[in-house]
């Protein structure tokens, strides 16, 4: 299992995440590329709540697929076109089940398409 890093030489994260994560070499490690709002017919959700719910489902069914689970992401970075940093925190304490693992928000001017509002990437390890 992987070991949070939280040095009380600095302040507490602002929300539920960890300044870092350790975890052991032997097991496996998954990448998961950006996912985006995109349904599994192809259509893009509406809205930027709905892309980021979307996102995440996305994001999870990867895990799942690739047999790992919320409590095995180590990093996750989000990327969107608009300011919503509390919502994006929300979105990620749901879908990560309350998991801190070390997560980064950045606000981009646009993503691959106009029409995206919202990215999601990240990395898992199961030992």
């Amino acid at each position: 299992m992987h070991r949070k890093i939280n040095p009380p030489s600095f302040p507490a994260p602002a929300s539920n995440y960890s300044q870092g994560i350790v975890h052991p070499l032997a097991g496996e490690r998954l990448v998961v590329s950006g996912q985006v709002g995109v349904r599994p017919d192809g259509s893009t959700v509406e809205g930027l709540e709905g892309q980021m719910r979307q996102a995440w489902e996305n994001f999870l069914a990867v895990l799942t697929d690739a047999g790992f689970a919320p409590a095995h992401v180590v990093k996750a970075t989000i990327y969107v076109t608009q300011p919503v940093l509390m919502e994006f925190r929300r979105a990620r304490e749901q879908a990560l089940a309350g998991c801190a693992p070390a997560a980064t928000y950045v606000q981009v001017a646009a993503l691959a398409s106009p029409d995206y509002l919202v990215e999601i990437e990240g990395e898992a390890v199961k030992v």
